[in-house]
Parts: C-alpha cells; structure tokens; sequence
C-alpha cells in the first residue's frame, strides 16, 4: 500500500499483463505468476491486470479474483500494483474494486462502462459513485473509446477531479492526441495521464503524461521501462530512439485485435507457454504470423537478452 498515499509515484512503464491461457482455454495461473515476475525481473515500473490485453471480458467474476489474487501475491509491493477493476455492470465493479483495496492495490483503473453508451452525466454519476464507495482509493479512469463506444470529455473529468479528491487521473487510449492536452488543461498539471496508445507514450510524456500502460511491454518490457527512464533522465535522443526501436512491435501488435498478436508472438518467444485467446478472438491468421515473426526479427527480439532473462528466471524459480 506504500504508494497508494501518493499515487504521484505511480509512474513509468506500467505493464499491462496478458491473462494465459492453457491449451484448454483455462486461467493459467502459474504462467500469470511467472510472467509478473519477470516483468519485475526486467525493470517493469509498475504492474496492472484485467486491462482490455488481459481479456477481463471473457472471464467469470470467479476468475478475474484469482487473478488479482495471483498478481497481488506476485507484486507485493516490489512496484505499484494498478489492477483494472471495471466492467459493464457497477456491482461487479464494486466487488472487484473492494478486492483490490484490501489485496494492496496502489489505485484502480476503472473502465467507462461498455456497450451501454452513456451521457456524460452517465459518466459522471458511475464514477462519483465508485469513488464515493472508495474514498481512500486512488481512481484512475479508464477512457478507450474504440471498445466501449463512449468518450469520456475532458470537462467530465474536471468536473470529477474537482468533486472526488481520489479520482486522481485517467488512461487515455484515444489517436486525438489533442484530447490529452485538454485533459491536462481541464483537471491541472497534477491530473495523472497515462497513455494507452502505444505511438503515443513517448509524446504524451512530453505534454505532462506521467507514464503509459503499453501492450508491447508483454514482449519487451526492457525497452519499455527504458523509454520511460531515458525520458526521466531527460536524455530525449535515448527516448526517441528507443520510441522507434519499438516501431515494429506496435506494428505486430494491432494486425489483428489486441491481445491475439502479442500472446502468439509471446509463445513464441517462449514466455508464456501457451498464446491461447478466448472466443470471439482467435490465434492470428498464418499469414499474419508470418509478419509477426518478421516484425519480431526486425525488433531485434528473437533471441534477445530479455528472453533468455526469462528462461534464467524460469531455471532459477523466479524471484523470491
């Protein structure tokens, strides 16, 4: 719990953890726990689970606890621990919101609620709601238009901010890049801002972001959390070359939906045994495998020292 009395600290590349599966589509626990540790392994400034890469729609109420269990037990305290507890209906987002207070959780990003569509003053009742069951929860919403078929406005935000003292920022997984700036300008310079669209974090940084939850960071979270320190030391030719050098693992990322594509590369690169994905999704096509294993080649990834980080991990029982 040390960094939720200053969320300020929650900074950095925060990854956002793939759930596996098993060849049986099962909940893969024991592959959660040894990816979370070599994320922490690698230099991973912060963890978070049941994002949208961690495919919290398709898994039971039951399923999505022992997943929080797992990275709670997993985390413990060695880095901010940012779990995503929201969902369509407001009482499993509760329950889930309650469980990650009493894990430990750092702060929780809650989703704006899917399919639903609603007002902004939808919006802004769902989560004055949420953060007044919460009041010593930090409460990070989640806005990613392109899944929930809502954008959440920048003066909805600010209208939040200045009525809940614990909403004390927002994940913006937005391509308006003007958006952010609003929102920075709306809520203040102290509004924490991360960025969820992966072109994006090394700019968003430059405008006041304070780090960015990136799905590439499931392949390279040494590079990632890179990105972020280089930024951080202000040593801004490190980061724009490190920006760059991710390119091709952006680009294998979305050729098909997020997280089919980096789970499969993630089997290949052997760190995770199975890439499985749960219907509707499915395994990239072969021909998208084919420029998968191209972008991994041009990433310099095949092979790298990260993935045999992750086989010493593996050999030596992971992190105490």
């Amino acid at each position: 719990m040390k960094f939720r009395s200053d969320p300020s600290r929650i900074k950095g590349s925060i990854a956002p953890v793939v759930t596996p599966f098993d060849d049986s589509l099962s909940v893969d626990l024991a592959a959660l726990e040894q990816l979370i540790r070599w994320q922490l392994d690698n230099g991973t400034h912060g963890i978070s689970v049941l994002g949208s890469t961690g495919e919290p729609s398709v898994q039971t109420l039951d399923e999505r606890r022992d997943v929080l269990r797992t990275a709670a037990h997993v985390v413990n305290d060695h880095v901010p621990f940012f779990p995503g507890t929201g969902s369509g209906r407001l009482d499993e987002t509760l329950e889930l919101t309650a469980l990650a207070r009493d894990l430990g959780a750092d702060a929780v990003l809650v989703l704006t609620p899917p399919y639903s569509r609603p007002t902004q003053e939808g919006l802004f009742d769902w989560y004055s709601r949420i953060a007044s069951e919460f009041p010593d929860m930090p409460i990070v919403a989640y806005n990613v238009p392109i899944r929930t078929a809502v954008d959440l406005h920048p003066s909805t935000l600010g209208r939040l901010r200045r009525t809940h003292h614990n909403i004390v920022g927002v994940k913006e997984t937005t391509k308006d890049f003007e958006h952010a700036s609003y929102v920075i300008n709306e809520c203040g310079r102290d509004f924490l801002v991360y960025c969820g669209i992966e072109l994006l974090c090394y700019p968003l940084l430059a405008i006041g972001g304070v780090g960015f939850l990136s799905c590439v960071a499931n392949v390279d979270p040494i590079r990632c959390a890179a990105l972020y320190n280089a930024f951080a030391a202000g040593n801004h030719e490190q980061a724009q070359e490190l920006h760059y050098a991710l390119h091709p693992l952006v680009d294998l990322a979305f050729l098909e939906t997020n997280p089919g594509p980096v789970k499969w590369a993630m089997e290949q690169l052997q760190i995770v045994p199975s890439g499985r994905v749960r219907p509707p999704l499915v395994s990239p096509a072969p021909a998208n495998q084919n420029l998968i294993a191209a972008k991994l080649d041009e990433a310099g990834l095949t092979g790298s020292a990260a993935v045999r980080a992750f086989g010493e991990l593996m050999t030596k029982g992971g992190l105490s």
